[in-house]
């Protein structure tokens, strides 16, 4: 073999490794491709995610394009390298050929550009898409054989080969794609995300205003100090009862209120003709569903009730809201009266305080599955009313009971481990 013969076989044989590394390459970017940006640009008519979006369509013919070439390109570069290599060396250039081709292919053919790709994906899938197109058009017969008879090998194991994978994510993983420290998205943002994730493992009377809290007006009070509670009241409605808030009359809206404090004289029973009928909801209700429902019946409040019609709480639309966005103020000191800050780095903490605004104030993670409360938490843990000055350990966090009255702990200090 002349020596202008075998340059020209190792330059065919270096453009063929070339090749070799282009098909390795197309097929981990392809693979390793962020689906959803895809759509996203799609949507843009970015063309060169329109063309990737088509070949990945139908995963096995693209596939199959790739394979074909790649596998044509390594074994004619096989012959050449072992031809070169008889001619240079005899019978042992076999050996050599076969040993040298393979570092070869290996390096320069498959972890190198499979690594690039999979580093940078689009990089490599979009321009790979102007060849794969057309390449796939000119193989097509050959690649619907193959896939043919791959489907016809599969069949009996229940795949579909022309069948593309469902890229769809259920409410955990969009939560861990949500939270991974790579997604470009500011804190706060991210936090309004969870939020809304987390709506469905919320019910109307994990985040209530217990009953016993509950701002209304006593319709048996006396006028005058009806009047002077609707004066100072910083609600925009209030429940209106008799005597007990079980014995609900209707529900009062004070900018209707604002109107008749205007006039020369109020009484019951003008403050009775503007009350509206309550609004109702199970005490098990999702929020994302109670949203909707807000939505749908155009209430903002509403009075959370159990199985027996027992009015437990009440729920308003704000409330769902800060579940997503949090609370409108960042100060702890104003976000929960209930949470007083010390200097030594404890907190002293109302007992009926909710350990869903405890944790969403001070960024704890307080147990919530048993208990709503912070009194609900002590006698759970310890499966009695206590004391005073009895201290006990949850998790991370040591609770000291400062005052109990009435069967309930009413103050309790709080460190953190």
């Amino acid at each position: 073999m002349s020596e202008a013969s075998t340059s020209l076989l190792l330059v065919i044989l270096a453009f063929l490794m070339l090749l070799s590394a282009f098909f390795s390459s197309s097929e981990t970017g392809m693979m390793a491709i962020n689906r959803y940006r895809l759509r996203h640009l799609v949507r843009k008519n970015h063309k060169a995610a329109i063309r990737t979006h088509r070949l990945l369509e139908r995963p096995d013919r693209l596939i199959g394009v790739i394979l074909i070439g790649n596998n044509f390109v390594n074994i004619l570069a096989s012959a050449l390298a072992t031809l070169v290599a008889v001619r240079l060396w005899g019978d042992s250039g076999i050996a050599i050929a076969t040993l040298g081709l393979t570092v070869v292919v290996l390096i320069f053919g498959e972890v190198t550009p499979k690594t690039v790709a999979a580093l940078y994906p689009e990089k490599i899938a979009f321009p790979a898409s102007f060849i794969l197109t057309p390449l796939l058009k000119l193989f097509y017969p050959m690649v619907v054989v193959l896939n043919w008879v791959c489907g016809f090998l599969l069949r009996p194991f229940g795949i579909k080969p022309g069948q593309a994978a469902e890229d769809q994510l259920n409410a955990e993983e969009l939560r861990t794609i949500v939270t991974d420290p790579g997604m470009l998205l500011p804190q706060k943002r991210r936090g309004m995300l969870l939020g809304i994730l987390d709506l469905e493992n919320v019910r109307v009377d994990d985040i209530m205003v217990p009953r016993n809290e509950i701002i209304g007006i006593d319709i048996d009070d006396d006028i005058k100090d009806i009047l002077e509670q609707l004066r100072a009241c910083q609600h925009t409605r209030l429940p209106v009862y008799r005597g007990d808030v079980n014995n609900l009359v209707g529900m009062l809206h004070m900018r209707k209120v604002a109107r008749l404090l205007s006039q020369e004289e109020v009484n019951k029973a003008v403050l009775m003709q503007e009350t509206t009928e309550p609004y109702y909801v199970p005490e098990s209700t999702p929020l994302h569903t109670q949203l909707f429902n807000f939505q749908k019946s155009k209430e903002r409040v509403a009075l959370v009730v159990d199985e027996y019609g027992d009015i437990l709480g009440l729920v308003t639309l704000e409330d769902i809201l800060e579940e997503i966005v949090g609370d409108f103020t960042t100060d702890v000191s104003d976000s929960s009266q209930d949470i007083t800050p010390q200097e030594d780095g404890s907190y002293i903490i109302d007992g009926s305080a909710s350990i869903r605004d405890i944790n969403r104030s001070l960024g704890w993670k307080l147990p919530t599955e048993e208990a709503r409360t912070i009194n609900g938490l002590i006698t759970e843990e310890m499966e009695f009313i206590p004391e005073s000055s009895v201290c006990l350990k949850v998790g991370e966090y040591r609770f000291e009971i400062l005052q109990v009255k009435d069967n309930r702990v009413k103050a309790v200090k709080i460190f953190t481990a």
